[in-house]
């Protein structure tokens, strides 16, 4: 009986710290509503470089866009600079990567 127990608590002790760790790696993604002051298209067309005007507080930010929906978009002027845009982004060292990029009308 023992032992079950002790087996029991091991596996409910691993289980609680995959869940926390899993939590913490998310921490770092961050929702914004902001409007597209700028976007820079790479010459190969696989990234390009948005600067948002976040609408709570006014600051700029740049994010890397790289996902082939949204580059897709810029490419056909569906999303252009001045649109209102829901983004969640994360932060990679000194750069932010786009992980979701939408108009806030829909589109």
């Amino acid at each position: 009986m023992k032992k079950l127990l002790s087996i029991v608590m091991i596996m409910a002790l691993m289980i609680f710290s995959t869940l926390a760790s899993v939590t913490t790696a998310s921490a770092e993604e961050i929702k914004m509503t902001g409007t597209i002051t700028k976007i820079e298209l790479a010459a190969d067309g696989k990234s390009a470089v948005t600067v948002l005007k976040d609408t709570k507080t006014e600051a700029s930010v740049t994010i890397t866009v790289t996902d082939d929906l949204t580059l897709d978009k810029f490419k056909d002027k569906r999303i252009v600079e001045g649109d209102e845009i829901r983004t969640k982004y994360e932060k990679s060292g000194d750069t932010n990567v786009s992980k979701m990029f939408k108009k806030t009308a829909g589109c």
